[in-house]
C-alpha cells in the first residue's frame, strides 16, 4: 500500500514538473511576443532586445509567474480533499 502511494506521488510529481516547464515556457514566449508587439507599436527609444529583456525580468517577479507554481499545489490539495471526503464523511 505504501509503495503504491509512493509510486503514485513520484509519477504525479514528474508529470506536474513537465506541465510546469511547458506552462512556464509558453507563458514566457507569450510575454515576449507581447513585448515585441509593444515595441513595434510604440515610440520607444533604445535597443529593442534590451527593452524585451527588461520586460522579461519584470515578468519573472510577477504574480502570473508565481501562480504557475499552483501546478504543484492544486493536484495534491484536490487529492487530499478527496481522500478526506471519501474516508471521513
Amino acid at each position: 500500500m505504501i509503495f503504491a502511494v509512493l509510486r503514485l506521488s513520484i509519477i504525479a510529481f514528474i508529470v506536474m514538473l513537465i506541465v510546469y516547464f511547458i506552462l512556464s515556457a509558453w507563458s514566457r514566449s507569450v510575454r515576449r511576443g507581447k513585448l515585441s508587439e509593444e515595441w513595434n507599436d510604440g515610440e520607444h527609444t533604445g535597443d529593442r532586445d534590451a527593452f524585451i529583456e527588461q520586460g522579461l525580468q519584470e515578468y519573472d517577479g510577477s504574480l502570473r509567474r508565481k501562480l504557475i507554481l499552483g501546478v504543484f499545489v492544486v493536484p495534491y490539495l484536490v487529492i487530499g480533499v478527496l481522500v478526506y471526503v471519501v474516508n471521513f464523511q
